[in-house]
């Protein structure tokens, strides 16, 4: 009889399939990914101040982060789980599209870089007892079928409160405002065409609050939202107050 968490799937089919059809173009910084690689240098300074801080690495240090376990669940071609790998973590890179792993897996190894990828899902790591010191949920959760079961079952798969401090998770998505729409979806998809027509839907954005409430009866601590937005005259992204189009959250496991 199958658990709970393998009768559940957070998966939806059609924003696999979605992905799948363009896995090969991941690592082209010219091609349907454009985007994504000017927003990476943002991402990956957020995720390491924040790792950081939380585990009180040395900054100067080559590899700040061995010893600690990293999941990037919905990984996509390998985008942020190579630099994680450099610094040290132990990657662990999780996608739903097989294409999408091919893709990761054979660029990891053409450049010589070591991450553990496999093509499953968050429940079928939390069904096999899998734990992350910090797990990575960037730009996903707008993409699956029940975005709060998803981000708890991401949750518990933090490492509890030991030797050194619980396990913390970064997520990152777009808000449901006008303004998203009219820059994320209409602006983004139709107009500059940074992304294939159809990649987003607007109703599937969320607000930092429902993510909040999603993990409200945890024992977690929720900070954010941390503004993240674009410059057209410099063409780079950067951190901002201004959280009305894209933002990212911080999650963190503590001692009860």
């Amino acid at each position: 009889m199958a658990s709970p968490a393998q009768a559940r799937s957070s998966i939806d089919p059609a924003e696999v399939e979605r992905f799948s059809k363009i896995a090969a173009e991941w690592w082209d910084p010219k091609g349907k990914f454009a985007a994504l690689h000017k927003f990476n240098p943002v991402r990956l300074g957020f995720i390491r101040d924040q790792a950081l801080h939380r585990f009180a690495r040395d900054p100067e240090a080559r590899k700040p982060f061995e010893g600690l376990r990293l999941l990037d669940i919905g990984c996509g071609g390998g985008l942020l789980c190579e630099p994680m790998s450099r610094l040290g973590f132990d990657v662990v890179g999780v996608d739903a599209s097989e294409r999408n792993i091919g893709t990761a897996t054979a660029h990891a190894a053409q450049v010589g870089v070591t991450v553990d990828y496999r093509c499953s899902t968050a429940e079928a790591l939390l069904a096999a007892g899998e734990r992350f010191d910090l797990i990575l949920n960037m730009e996903v959760i707008e993409h699956v079928a029940d975005p709060g079961q998803f981000l708890r079952d991401c949750a518990a798969m933090l490492c509890p409160p030991s030797q050194r401090p619980g396990g913390l998770m970064i997520v990152a998505t777009l808000n449901r405002t006008l303004k998203a729409f009219a820059l994320a979806k209409v602006g983004a998809e139709y107009v500059l065409r940074w992304v294939p027509a159809g990649t987003h839907d607007w109703n599937k954005f969320l607000k930092p609050e429902e993510l909040r409430g999603f993990l409200a009866d945890q024992r977690l601590a929720v900070d954010g939202p941390f503004g993240v937005v674009f410059d057209p005259l410099s063409a780079r992204w950067s951190q901002s107050h201004d959280a009305d189009v894209n933002y990212m959250m911080t999650v963190a496991l503590n001692a009860a």
